[in-house]
């Protein structure tokens, strides 16, 4: 396979499948319930954790 091939392939068959990946995505958060877990991971970062146990 040289390099036009393989450039006309991408831009073909590429283009769809990166296309295809970018719809499953967006379809996948905007799901019914997604804004739940949402909401949870974006408060991970803020949680306050228990402070260090202290090793000896």
């Amino acid at each position: 396979m040289d390099y036009n091939s393989f450039r006309q392939f991408a831009d073909s068959w590429g283009l769809l499948y990166m296309f295809v990946i970018f719809v499953g995505v967006v379809l996948f958060m905007f799901r019914p319930g997604a804004k739940d877990h949402a909401e949870t991971a974006a408060q991970i970062p803020l949680k306050d954790d228990a402070a260090p146990e202290k090793k000896e």
